[in-house]
């Protein structure tokens, strides 16, 4: 953990004993009391926290006061097919660490259906890793998440309107089979890019017409075809490179 961050609900409380920020701070980091630490409030400022007591059943009581903003999160949302679950809570972790904005999971023709039951979208897995990433990041926001059926109903619903209804997006779609393009040889560009990544089997072509009726480019990274989870890092990766600071 490069920061610690607390809720709001958790000011004033003391952090129980086995609770990983309690670990980490006294086992990992071996602070004592009246040490200081990075902090933050989950959604709000960063700062500083002070350890006031370490209590006798082994919680810590801490104070946090905060003067500074995190950092800014790219202008960057990510559709991704869904990925096999042992996987899923990496991802979330690195496309939080990254810093996209939102993520979108979003079901498609050729990925694998049993990838949908997967309980961290519904055990609070997911908020966990995206934490985590975060705080690897000493961020204190992190980026929206939602689920879409299939990507008939991603399209239709456009979510990054919601969000950001003023800047017109650059529309992209990671293909390999059938691309326009060169995701590499993208401009730098200062509009907020929509990414979608695809299953390991592609998409299919009646995505492709979607996508296309859409406004959205399809793009390759290269010929080789990549797991969903990597693709998906890679291409969150090249976009840092091609998003200018408006």
């Amino acid at each position: 953990m490069n920061i610690i961050l607390f809720e709001e609900h958790e000011l004033g409380r003391s952090l129980p004993r086995r609770d990983e920020r309690t670990i980490h701070l006294l086992k990992v980091l071996h602070k004592k009391q009246g040490d200081t630490f990075e902090a933050g409030i989950l959604g709000g400022m960063r700062g500083t926290g002070v350890i006031e007591k370490i209590n006798l059943d082994g919680s810590i009581f801490a104070t946090v006061q905060t003067s500074e903003p995190p950092p800014l999160r790219l202008r960057l949302r990510v559709a991704v097919s869904f990925v096999r679950p042992i996987q899923l809570r990496r991802l979330f972790r690195d496309l939080s660490n990254i810093g996209v904005s939102a993520i979108d999971l979003v079901g498609t023709d050729l990925g694998e259906k049993s990838y949908r039951d997967t309980k961290l979208l519904i055990d609070g897995g997911a908020h966990t890793a995206l934490i985590e990433g975060a705080v690897q990041a000493r961020d204190t926001r992190l980026p929206d998440f939602s689920v879409f059926d299939n990507l008939e109903t991603w399209l239709k619903e456009r979510p990054w309107e919601r969000t950001d209804s003023k800047r017109i997006p650059l529309l992209l779609a990671m293909d390999n089979v059938r691309a326009e393009g060169s995701f590499f040889n993208v401009t730098p560009t200062s509009r907020p890019l929509i990414i979608a990544v695809g299953p390991e089997r592609g998409w299919s072509d009646r995505e492709r017409d979607l996508f296309e009726k859409s406004g959205f480019l399809r793009l390759s990274m290269g010929e080789r075809a990549l797991r969903t989870e990597t693709a998906c890092v890679a291409a969150a990766a090249i976009a840092m490179e091609k998003i200018q600071e408006s």
